[in-house]
């Protein structure tokens, strides 16, 4: 595909370094993730997945329409779990492997699979990436993630049974229990991963 040239005064801007670029407010880059994710939508469904015929957008809601089939499709959403481990006063904070190319704490997170809860979600994600065990599962908050065409559901969970971390070093680099006074959280405040170790740092009891 042919990219444009922006118009004069303007470039074109990698979305990731957009996201820590100083002076942007979290509800523009907020609106910017969510263009980006309509746009991914549009550019992979201009033809039907269907009978393979031209799609048109529908003007009585966000939509696509199949000019040959009649078919409606609707933007896809990923669903996502955000999860806060709790071992007492401490909590888990996790780093993403270096071929991620992102250097700073996270949570234990993954996308939701077909016939999945989110709390079965949460339990399967925390042990295949950290190998433990959990329970009292509850919810937090939500959040829309444009850039991975997701909704962040966040969780809080306490620890269950032995507090032994085994990663799985394809998804993370470490994983560690921090106390309140060692988690620092992410170098920005968009992103509701940051909102809960702050929370828990802040606030939680």
């Amino acid at each position: 595909m042919k990219m444009l040239s922006p118009p004069g005064g303007y470039i074109y801007q990698d979305i990731k370094k957009l996201r820590h670029k100083e002076g942007m407010l979290k509800v523009n880059i907020m609106v910017m993730f969510t263009s980006y994710h309509l746009w991914s939508w549009y550019t992979n469904n201009k033809i039907c997945g269907y009978c393979g015929g031209k799609t048109v957008t529908d003007y009585n809601e966000r939509a696509l329409f199949c000019k040959n089939c009649c078919r409606v499709i609707y933007p896809r959403i990923n669903p996502a779990v955000i999860v806060g481990v709790i071992n007492g006063d401490k909590l888990l904070v996790t780093r993403y492997a270096k071929d991620r190319g992102v250097s700073y704490d996270a949570l234990v997170a993954g996308f939701t699979e077909i016939g999945e809860t989110f709390e079965q979600t949460v339990a399967r994600e925390v042990h295949e990436e950290v190998g433990l065990k959990v329970k009292n599962i509850r919810y937090y908050k939500s959040q829309p993630w444009g850039y991975s065409g997701g909704i962040l559901a966040g969780f809080y969970c306490d620890l269950d049974e032995s507090e032994e971390i085994t990663i799985d070093k394809t998804e993370l680099s470490c994983a560690e229990w921090r106390t309140r006074d060692e988690i620092t959280g992410q170098p920005d405040e968009l992103s509701l991963t940051n909102e809960m170790m702050m929370h828990f740092k802040n606030n939680m009891k």
